[in-house]
């Protein structure tokens, strides 16, 4: 199997729409040579990540949260403390893995993945 590498250009678009493209490239989606199972070989590269389109109300009212299990061990972090603290990287890489399985390729997929401001 050959490796391709998928370039995306962030600049002036959503996270989402970024973070769906990156995961099905990841994937191998866009591959003749598809199956669910194989451990796919595309890279993905995406460029402008920080010239995302994010309006200040979204940065506001996205939520990311985690929750340790234990009573009162829920953490709430908004996107802009996410951004200011971690930045741009950090953002994209949770959208694309939560939309890849939770299998034990999913950390394999994200070796492939490449952020660059």
């Amino acid at each position: 199997m050959t490796t391709t590498t998928h370039i995306i250009d962030a600049a002036g678009r959503t996270i989402g729409r970024v973070a769906t493209e990156a995961a099905a490239s990841l994937r191998g989606k866009n591959s003749p040579s598809f199956e669910r199972h194989t451990i796919p070989t595309s890279k993905v590269e995406i460029i402008n990540a920080a010239k995302l389109s994010i309006t200040e109300r979204k940065t506001k009212q996205k939520i990311y949260q985690s929750y340790s299990g234990y009573p009162g061990g829920l953490k709430e972090k908004s996107l802009e403390s996410m951004i200011a603290k971690k930045g741009y990287e950090e953002v994209l890489i949770k959208a694309i893995t939560r939309m890849l399985a939770r299998n034990s390729i999913r950390p394999i997929m994200l070796k492939n993945l490449k952020i660059s401001l």
